[in-house]
């Protein structure tokens, strides 16, 4: 089924669209979950927590990127819960690659319209690097994928998806400065 049928359904609240959801997006949504969580429970759960909330917020949201929408719910939700699981220790190779980008993107304590701008803004810097570092940068910060399974998609080394990655970073430490996020 496509996404506009299922958005279809969830407005006229027929509980068939979760089952279609699922259908079409439980792997990607588990290897979203999967990639920031250690244990596969805590991944079903933020899965099934992130169906409920699309469930509560379409209508009266309507967006345009099902997929898309649906991941970032996911990618949420497993957030929240490694920070729930890991309160005082460290482990989990995602809080690395978050750690990466607080030198460029520091945490905005909840400012949702500042943060939906600075999305904006990092989607615009985005589409404006060539192919391969961009892939490159969204593994890593969108999938949470370890610098291994990169080089590994690319036939890269590790160094050199290290260094796509530092790289990648000033430039948009650079280009969100130049947009007034200056965060000294």
């Amino acid at each position: 089924m496509n996404d506009a049928s299922i958005m279809e359904l969830l407005r006229k609240r027929d509980e068939s669209a979760i089952q279609e959801l699922k259908l079409k997006y439980d792997g990607l949504c588990l290897y979203v979950a999967g990639n920031i969580l250690s244990g596969r429970e805590d991944a079903e759960e933020c899965v099934n927590s992130a169906y409920y909330d699309l469930w509560k917020k379409i209508p009266p949201e309507s967006p345009s990127d099902l997929k898309t929408y649906l991941c970032r719910i996911v990618k949420n939700k497993a957030i929240d819960r490694l920070k729930y699981n890991t309160a005082q220790k460290r482990g989990s190779g995602y809080t690395v690659s978050l750690d990466e980008l607080e030198e460029c993107i520091p945490d905005r304590g909840g400012d949702d319209v500042s943060a939906e701008k600075l999305a904006g803004i990092i989607s615009s810097f985005l589409r404006e690097q060539d192919e391969k570092h961009r892939k490159v940068f969204v593994r890593r910060y969108w999938y949470g994928d370890s610098l291994a399974q990169i080089a590994g998609y690319y036939g890269m080394n590790e160094k050199t998806v290290a260094t796509y990655l530092f790289r990648t970073r000033t430039k948009l430490r650079e280009y969100l400065k130049k947009e007034g996020y200056d965060y000294g």
